[in-house]
């Protein structure tokens, strides 16, 4: 089974960057397609996008050509990289593989 664990997160302006990594292990990673997910309280969690086994991205609407994932087999890590950051991006964020979850970790924009 594959366990994930997640880092970066933080607080920022609006329009700025920041970077999420979820490190990946327990199993082979370079065949898994990884997700990232975001709640806000009170809403679903909602998909960000994902990254399958060989790299190609997919997103959601509202972070299509702000947010890019990334992944780096050797080290076993997929990124989320968010760039342009607006006040409605502000969310617990997870990553997800196989029916594992990441234990979330806050983003906050402020206007």
């Amino acid at each position: 089974q594959v366990q994930l664990v997640m880092s970066g997160g933080g607080w920022v302006q609006a329009g700025g960057s920041l970077r999420l990594s979820c490190t990946a292990s327990g199993r082979s990673f370079s065949n898994i397609a990884m997700g990232w997910f975001r709640q806000t309280p009170g809403k679903e969690r909602e998909f960000v996008g994902s990254i399958n086994s060989v790299g190609g991205t997919t997103y959601a609407d509202s972070v299509k050509g702000r947010f890019t994932i990334s992944r780096d087999n050797a080290k076993n890590m997929v990124y989320l990289q968010m760039n342009s950051l607006k006040p409605e991006d502000t969310a617990v964020y997870y990553c997800a593989a196989e029916g594992a979850w990441g234990h979330g970790t806050q983003v906050t924009v402020s206007s």
